[in-house]
């Protein structure tokens, strides 16, 4: 069987963040460079879907996900 996945909660200190800040907040990406490319090639999910958008708004339960790792916002 496999494992479940573990999936970080991260805490933004506010409501919302964008995409591409919450990526390299959550240290899931190391540069926005990097995190703008990863996005609009389309490996980086949100919820489970793929989300093309840099300066998409995260929410409080949101679960990024790249390369095998997760991270879910937290307020």
């Amino acid at each position: 069987m496999a494992s479940e996945e573990q999936i970080d909660d991260v805490s933004i200190g506010g409501d919302v963040i964008r995409l591409g800040q919450f990526l390299k907040f959550a240290g899931l990406i190391d540069s926005g460079g990097d995190a703008k490319e990863a996005i609009i090639d389309g490996y980086v999910l949100v919820n489970g879907e793929a989300d093309r958008r840099r300066g998409r708004q995260l929410h409080d339960g949101d679960i990024v996900s790249f390369e095998g790792r997760s991270a879910r916002v937290r307020p």
